[in-house]
């Protein structure tokens, strides 16, 4: 980020002691601006020069100083709260001699309250013209030069605060994401969706397949994991009744760091009684298409120089016909496994002993065609092997009912009709069971509780985990998913 400038913050402390010596206090805290600065604007910025001077009413605004000219008399700032910026003008012979003092120790950086008439200056700028000014917060620390933002992209990501103060487009990043969060929960509760929590320290991880992190609860002496998903527990509350509950929440993996992936990210998960996972293919498109005609405005965007397009109906392909059209196999070949497993060996990629012809399969999708996959594409019928909580495809139990949808070679959502029979989940677990035992460290223990729950009986249902993080990365245009996390986890310094 900036570095540090010694000299500066000292003078900045030193005029901090002669505030207080003033009886000023350099961090007030009563100030209560009425007026917002975009509401300001949006009520003044098609007005002309002359209309502007006929208004009488004052107007009261609080923000951070971004910009300080000192002319003599004449003194404009630059002034920014969260709703925009907007020009104050300060003549120091409206000022008492104590504030124009105080407004020589002013820097950029400082939070200060004005209040005054609104008028057009000789270049046409709107401005507030204030005969006073409070002091509400020093700033020490001086922000990056020129305000040009920071160069230092781990900078910007260990000091975000600093990023959010220098450069707009990262704080129109936040705002998006947090649109896109609220119209989902709009979406959903429309929908009938109640938005539940589920505990984040659970005693056994499950819902997906994953490496979890280990933490340890000292009063009950006992190892507890952060969770992998919500899934199991939301599903506990589709046993009690909840028919159509959902969650927004994060969610945590062991697992490496990329531009894609980070340890700790934000997760919706739903759950549809007396649904399939083709009517959730069905409200995924009702949800894509909702976010960007809210969001954007449009259904085809521009994603890292490439156009995606959103408009519906979204592709659809079986995981092994979008593999043996790749490779140029059959199915046979394909359940066989050998082709499969020898595709990986000649790309120096290996499975655990007694991996079958499902793992093999996912695993060439995921190296040979999942990157390749450019508009929304729903890719259904995953093996049983790889989806031990989806239930079993009627005509062919071999694979389930299930869709990952993919956007840009990523995987966005991942969905599928809950497998609600307990002797089929029993048998799933312990095959689970088995492959931790056999060093698999993304598989779970059984988790007896999740049964009983089964065992007292959910009613049909589907379930679907869409990422938010990768979600808003697509809708704003961001190549890393640290652009779209306020505060991402780094290496210490």
């Amino acid at each position: 980020m900036n570095e540090d400038k010694p000299e500066i913050i000292s003078q900045r402390y030193q005029k901090i002691e002669k505030i207080r010596e003033r009886g000023v206090n350099p961090y007030f805290n009563r100030f209560k601006p009425k007026n917002q600065i975009g509401e300001i604007r949006a009520r003044l910025d098609s007005l002309g020069k002359e209309e502007i001077e006929k208004i009488e009413e004052e107007f009261s605004v609080a923000g951070r100083i971004v910009r300080l000219n000192f002319m003599g008399k004449v003194n404009f700032l630059g002034l920014r709260d969260r709703t925009g910026e907007i020009q104050i003008y300060l003549n120091r012979t409206d000022l008492s001699e104590e504030k124009q003092w105080l407004l020589k120790q002013l820097d950029v950086g400082d939070f200060i309250g004005v209040s005054g008439k609104a008028f057009r200056t000789r270049t046409n700028e709107l401005t507030i013209y204030s005969k006073d000014l409070i002091l509400v917060t020093k700033s020490i620390r001086p922000l990056p030069e020129k305000w040009h933002g920071l160069k230092d992209v781990e900078a910007r990501y260990r000091q975000r605060y600093v990023d959010l103060v220098a450069t707009p487009k990262v704080r129109e990043i936040f705002q998006t994401r947090a649109a896109i969060i609220s119209q989902i929960r709009k979406f959903l509760e429309d929908r009938g969706f109640i938005e539940m929590e589920t505990p984040i320290l659970q005693s056994i991880p499950g819902g997906a397949l994953a490496r979890p992190f280990v933490t340890h609860h000292n009063a009950l002496d006992i190892d507890l994991y952060l969770r992998i998903a919500t899934e199991l527990h939301l599903k506990r509350l589709v046993v009690g009744g909840f028919e159509r509950v959902y969650e927004i929440g994060r969610c945590f993996r062991n697992e490496g760091i990329s531009t894609w992936h980070n340890p700790e990210y934000t997760m919706l998960e739903f759950y549809l009684a007396y649904a399939d996972y083709e009517d959730l293919i069905k409200l995924s498109e009702e949800m894509l298409v909702s976010l960007l005609q809210q969001i954007r405005g449009q259904l085809k965007i521009s994603f890292q120089e490439k156009e995606l397009d959103f408009t519906p109906p979204f592709a659809r392909i079986t995981m092994e016909d979008a593999v043996a059209k790749k490779l140029g196999l059959s199915k046979e070949e394909i359940r066989q496994g050998l082709a499969t497993k020898n595709w990986l060996k000649q790309k120096g990629l290996k499975l655990l002993e007694g991996d079958g012809w499902g793992k093999a399969l996912t695993a060439v999708f995921e190296q040979a065609v999942e990157h390749e996959i450019l508009n929304p594409t729903f890719i259904t019928q995953f093996p049983v092997e790889v989806s031990p909580l989806s239930r079993r495809n009627e005509q062919d139990p071999e694979v389930t009912d299930r869709f990952e949808l993919i956007i840009a070679g990523k995987e966005v959502a991942n969905a599928f009709s809950e497998l609600n029979d307990p002797a089929d989940q029993r048998k799933r677990f312990e095959e689970q069971a088995r492959a931790k035992a056999k060093g698999d460290e993304e598989a779970h223990p059984i988790d007896e509780d999740f049964i009983q729950a089964l065992e007292i009986g959910m009613p049909p249902c589907a379930g679907e985990g869409i990422g938010i993080d990768r979600l808003t990365m697509f809708l704003t245009d961001s190549p890393s998913i640290r652009e779209v996390i306020p505060f991402p986890l780094l290496r210490p310094e």
